[in-house]
């Protein structure tokens, strides 16, 4: 038989084991804590705003990626954006929406401190995409600057 302080002792460890999982297991953002995107990405095209609206009239069958969750997405989108959460991002999930590693595209995701799409935009480069553009700023930039959301 177990007493009261060999129970709660086991409560202690096994509340730091699931603590522990949760903080290393789970990424950042879904662990509540804040990630900062880097400035840069070796290879990859940084664009703001602005940038990403000229690039699409400007490059014939440019690609949009949300590299958001779902849950986000329902909040507003980019017109012509395809939903690829950076968590299903892969050289399969690219090359079924991209065929051709010459092919240009532009990920996004919610901000600075959001890392999804610089974790995807590394994928898209370590699979061999050339012409990768980042819009490191993001949903938070598009919003502030009042740019049109799909719904």
């Amino acid at each position: 038989m177990i007493n009261w302080l060999q129970m709660t002792g086991r409560l202690q460890t096994l509340f730091t084991l699931c603590l522990l999982m949760m903080t290393t297991l789970l990424p950042a953002s879904a662990a509540g804590n804040r990630v900062i995107s880097p400035d840069r990405i070796e290879g990859v095209t940084n664009v703001d705003a602005e940038g990403l609206i000229d690039l699409v009239s400007a490059t014939p069958g440019l690609v949009l990626i949300d590299s958001r969750v779902g849950a986000d997405r329902k909040d507003g989108f980019i017109e012509g954006s395809i939903s690829l959460p950076d968590s299903d991002t892969n050289c399969a999930t690219l090359g079924a929406h991209i065929p051709a590693l010459d092919k240009p595209l532009l990920l996004y995701s919610n901000g600075t401190h959001c890392g999804r799409s610089a974790h995807a935009a590394r994928i898209a480069r370590h699979c061999g995409y050339t012409r990768i553009y980042w819009f490191r700023t993001g949903m938070e930039e598009w919003r502030e600057k009042y740019y049109p959301l799909v719904k």
